[in-house]
């Protein structure tokens, strides 16, 4: 048996909760789990744009839904204990950088505080085996070095979101240790550290390939922030695919084994820019008009990732380097905008593509 359908026959008839499922990345990674036959259930805002990946994929339609708030503990621990789930993929999220610095309370409280909240709903539902918690590469602190960081290197955040994603990380670590699994008094947790996505299906704020997508569309300039920063780019289903590896080792008989952060960033040896990110999008689609920002609120310059340890120990590598992903990213809207009524198939195609590129 191979390896990506040894972990997706670990996970199919699972139940799994997924909290932030009407965003993004829980849209894909909804489409991975239903592929497979997972049972799934989401708690989560309703879609923040219009279109959304969530409605424009059918998932709206046929995925049992209760839309809340993780700031919320009761309306949190009531669909935990109602779908009674085996396995919680944590994704809900204030996740944006900028919106961060208008709204630093409300990122703190989701961030940090909903993930508390929904470590704590797990632990009072005796079904719940595993809880994989989505973080960020950006929760080290960044000394702006040459190397990458890797999971036992210091956590900061000079950022309301870098920071609020810091400290869900300790809570994180003070739930795995105060109630270990091991002595049953709570589920196994894991943490996952990942890069800036991109894919099909993101129309999110103050993000650079939506921002490209709507100059394309709507015929505007794209402004760009920091052109020359690098980023670990890569596509949303090398992220879905680690999670996924993740929580099958979360659902196995030694669910001990990935209960620990991990890291999940790029393989590329090159490091790409926003410039250069910007440059693939257009030639692989359209190129809209630039325009560069003059005063932009402060980003780190340089961060990358050291993922040695999801290669050795999870199998886990991504299919598409950086170019492909950028590919297959500006084909997903070139061909969702010709047809929007495809945008599943084109989703499933590429849940497809990968799955073939991975055995």
């Amino acid at each position: 048996m191979d390896e990506m359908a040894s972990f997706e026959n670990l996970l199919a008839g699972k139940k799994v909760l997924v909290t932030g499922h009407t965003g993004f990345t829980g849209s894909w990674a909804c489409l991975w789990l239903h592929s497979i036959g997972a049972d799934i259930a989401g708690y989560a805002l309703p879609p923040e744009t219009s279109p959304s990946m969530f409605e424009a994929t059918g998932l709206a339609k046929n995925t049992a839904t209760t839309l809340g708030d993780v700031a919320d503990y009761e309306a949190v621990r009531h669909a935990v204990s109602a779908f009674e789930p085996e396995l919680i993929l944590h994704l809900a999220a204030q996740p944006l950088v900028r919106r961060s610095y208008r709204e630093p309370a409300r990122t703190f409280m989701v961030n940090a505080q909903g993930t508390a909240h929904v470590l704590e709903a797990a632990r009072s539902v005796k079904s719940v085996k595993g809880v994989l918690c989505i973080t960020t590469d950006k929760v080290y602190q960044n000394n702006e070095w040459p190397w990458p960081y890797r999971e036992n290197d210091p956590l900061g955040g000079k950022d309301p979101y870098s920071a609020s994603k810091a400290a869900a990380e300790m809570v994180i670590q003070s739930y795995a240790v105060s109630y270990p699994w091991s002595e049953g008094k709570g589920p196994a947790i894991a943490t996952a550290r990942g890069g800036n996505i991109i894919g099909g299906g993101d129309w999110s704020e103050d993000r650079l390939i939506p921002d490209f997508v709507r100059a394309v569309v709507g015929g505007g300039e794209l402004t760009l922030r920091y052109p020359d920063a690098t980023r670990p780019w890569q596509h949303v289903l090398a992220l879905v695919h680690g999670y996924l590896l993740i929580l099958a080792g979360l659902a196995s008989d030694d669910p001990g084994a990935v209960a620990r952060a991990w890291n999940l960033g790029p393989q590329d040896i090159k490091q790409y820019s926003v410039r250069d990110v910007l440059e693939l999008m257009s030639g692989s689609w359209k190129r809209p008009a630039l325009e560069y920002m003059n005063n932009p609120l402060p980003e780190a310059q340089a961060l990358a990732l050291d993922s040695s340890l999801a290669r050795n120990r999870l199998g886990w590598l991504p299919v598409w380097d950086t170019e492909q992903a950028v590919r297959e990213t500006a084909g997903w809207y070139r061909d969702y905008y010709a047809d929007p009524a495809a945008a599943q198939a084109i989703s499933l195609a590429q849940i497809n593509a990968w799955r073939a590129g991975s055995q």
